[in-house]
């Protein structure tokens, strides 16, 4: 029997383990003193050379603008061409799956967190049902914050499957899903953790092909992550656009990452770990908003590292453009933490990951949205050459910066096209033909979720935003 003791260090732990344990690598904390003054330092130091040589100062920002967009072009370039080769990826067949015998299969604990989701509890009920796995070694907790009495309701009106149980989660701060899921951790009983979302539809024989996976890898593979994809990919063209996006993500740039051995944000779902490893490591930080990026990092750091599984999760793409905005926005914003998170030591996080994987988690956590910020900037300015032409945007760009600029803008975005082309046919959605062509208005909603996750980084950086599932029907 669990007793009221047990639980209430078991919600400590999953809200403070991190922090007291570890505490440099916790989010609780979103900016550390040196990195405030950094800050301050390099912003006082722009605004002073703005005022003093504004020219000079405005070339010298557009020419490292341009080679920042140079570079992180030129490595998702890199990755997708990596991406592409036949084994970038694990394959683990139905025949291979469900050869082993069951007794010789891992116990398997599925953490499936879910906050005020009644529209969609009973498919998930129905989707965990679907999984083939012995139920004797199968543990499925469903975890509910206790006030969510709506969602509880629907649960227990759906009826629990023969390994499925409701585990309530008492309701304490931060209200996040990786402080779910360290609660979660506490009453698990597998050797592999993996985390459903709410509105996941998982391949029936994901949980086999890991177990096989597992058995196949090296004893320093921490990680094994699924790839995801959208059921409801042609429902508009932000699911057609959000569904290319994910296509060119999990089936190319996780797969490259894998085989230069880079750290690897993992997805929010479908990551399965051994249990050992969360012990290790300190599982999920409660206060960082893309606690599965974090991990990723974390686990690369430890010299461990991360495999990417041919076997899909099928997800629903959100198909309103204010609650993608809220999801991506989130997202950034965990990115930005996650990267001032590792960067509180840089030494030691270069000397645990290497030069190139220094660079590459600059390029994708912290690269990312800033270079969906500064889009919105180059926007406005070759709207306001186009409208005007005032005399200080040729100014801040003479041929030295306005020819790589160029190159850059027709080039950059003519590749980034192909890239979504090729990842859209690979990946049997090639009907979505028209989202890769007008991708580019997807990228100013990208624009906007970045901006706002930014600001949001400093206002609230632990405010978890909730994404509403269920719009698909």
């Amino acid at each position: 029997m669990v007793t009221a003791e047990f639980r209430a260090a078991a919600l400590h732990d999953a809200v403070n383990g991190l922090r007291e344990n570890n505490p440099s690598a916790s989010a609780a904390v979103p900016f550390v003193r040196w990195q405030k003054w950094t800050a301050a330092t390099v912003l006082a130091a722009g605004l002073a050379a703005l005022v003093a040589w504004p020219v000079p100062t405005l070339i010298a920002g557009t020419a490292l603008c341009t080679l920042g967009y140079i570079a992180t072009l030129a490595d998702r370039l890199l990755l997708l061409s990596r991406g592409l080769a036949r084994d970038a990826i694990m394959t683990v067949d139905d025949a291979e799956a469900l050869a082993v015998p069951d007794a010789e299969l891992p116990n398997y604990t599925v953490l499936v967190p879910a906050y005020n989701e009644p529209e969609v509890v009973g498919d998930l009920i129905a989707a965990m049902g679907s999984l083939v796995y012995p139920a004797d070694k199968l543990q499925v907790l469903l975890l509910l914050e206790e006030d969510d009495t709506v969602t509880i309701d629907a649960a227990e009106a759906a009826g629990m499957g023969e390994s499925i149980e409701i585990l309530k989660v008492p309701a304490a701060d931060p209200r996040t899903k990786p402080k779910a899921c360290n609660y979660g951790l506490h009453f698990a009983t597998g050797e592999i953790v993996t985390i459903f979302d709410a509105e996941d539809r998982p391949d029936p024989l994901q949980l086999r092909r890991v177990a096989v996976a597992f058995a196949r890898l090296d004893d320093d593979v921490a990680c094994v992550q699924a790839k995801l994809a959208f059921h409801n990919g042609a429902q508009n063209m932000l699911t057609a656009w959000f569904t290319a996006d994910y296509a060119l993500w999990f089936s190319f740039i996780l797969p490259g990452l894998m085989r230069s051995r880079s750290p690897i944000p993992l997805g929010g779902t479908s990551n399965h770990i051994r249990r050992s490893v969360l012990d290790e490591i300190g599982a999920w930080d409660p206060f960082n908003v893309t606690e599965d990026a974090d991990l990723g990092v974390r686990i690369a750091a430890s010299g461990m590292r991360t495999a990417v599984l041919n076997s899909t999760t099928l997800e629903e793409a959100n198909p309103d453009p204010i609650n993608w905005i809220r999801q991506r926005s989130r997202w950034y914003k965990g990115y930005l933490q996650t990267w001032l998170v590792h960067m509180r030591d840089p030494l030691a996080l270069w000397r645990s990951i290497g030069t190139v994987g220094m660079l590459r988690f600059t390029v994708l956590l912290a690269g990312t949205p800033i270079v969906a910020c500064l889009n919105m900037v180059f926007w406005l300015i070759t709207v306001s050459w186009l409208l005007g032409q005032p005399d200080l945007v040729q100014r801040i760009f003479p041929w030295y910066v306005f020819f790589p600029a160029l190159i850059s803008l027709v080039f950059g975005n003519s590749a980034v096209l192909y890239m979504n082309i090729v990842a859209c046919r690979e990946t049997g959605n090639a009907r979505l033909w028209l989202s890769c062509l007008t991708v580019p208005l997807y990228w100013l909603l990208m624009s906007v979720a970045a901006i706002k996750g930014t600001y949001q980084l400093i206002k609230d950086p632990s405010y978890w935003e909730k994404t509403f599932h269920g719009l698909s029907s």
